[in-house]
């Protein structure tokens, strides 16, 4: 799973392949770098990722219920229209339909949604866009679309601090470019002179927002 991360203008994320030597530079707090013959104090911080939520979601077509939309307006009341869209379907048998378990009719947003008895049935009503609906001698064309179910799973609530990066702030702006700058960040660090270490990945940001991705 991919983490973000939103480093801010000015910071820099550094993560070392030994946890100590992250470890040890976050208890000093503060850390001056040399930096092209210039001298700043860097804060040096705890890396810690915000809560955040992950889950799964998955979607299946249900094989038994479809959406129906585009019925049209007549004047007939709501229970009478759907009588009509369940004989519709039922004497539809050849063509897709069957047995119809439940009709829902939604007279203001002109849709419906048709739940037949057998699995599948609704399958076959979804090899056409437009289903003949027969009523008062005319034939309209209904609008037929998949009912979806939707549910999550492994839903997730994480808060990460990774022990092999620091985070540095406080670094000032400067004439060099931001891959010049990481460079000597990256260099500086790499010192056991300087209690650093050996560096697994850097990132300087000198304007704007930046997002990273960590993996759990």
């Amino acid at each position: 799973t991919k983490i973000p991360f939103g480093l801010n203008q000015n910071q820099a994320l550094v993560t070392f392949e030994d946890e100590e030597v992250a470890q040890r530079l976050i208890k000093m707090g503060k850390h001056t770098v040399n930096l092209d013959n210039k001298k700043m104090d860097m804060r040096v911080k705890p890396f810690t990722l915000e809560m955040g939520i992950k889950f799964t979601l998955k979607v299946t077509i249900s094989g038994k219920r479809v959406n129906i939309s585009e019925v049209p307006e007549l004047s007939i009341p709501e229970d009478w229209m759907r009588d009509k869209l369940e004989l519709n379907f039922y004497k539809s048998e050849q063509g897709g339909g069957g047995e119809v378990e439940d009709v829902k009719y939604h007279k203001q947003s002109r849709s419906a949604v048709v739940t037949f008895l057998r699995p599948g049935a609704a399958n076959n009503v979804l090899r056409c866009n437009k289903y003949p609906f027969f009523v008062n001698g005319k034939c309209y064309g209904l609008s037929v679309s998949p009912d979806l179910d939707v549910y999550m799973e492994r839903f997730q609530i994480y808060c990460g601090i990774s022990k092999k990066t620091i985070l540095l702030k406080g670094i000032q702006e400067m004439e060099d470019d931001e891959e010049s700058i990481q460079d000597m960040i990256e260099i500086h660090f790499q010192k056991p002179s300087n209690s650093g270490g050996e560096i697994e990945n850097i990132k300087y940001v000198s304007k704007g927002v930046t997002w990273v991705w960590f993996e759990e």
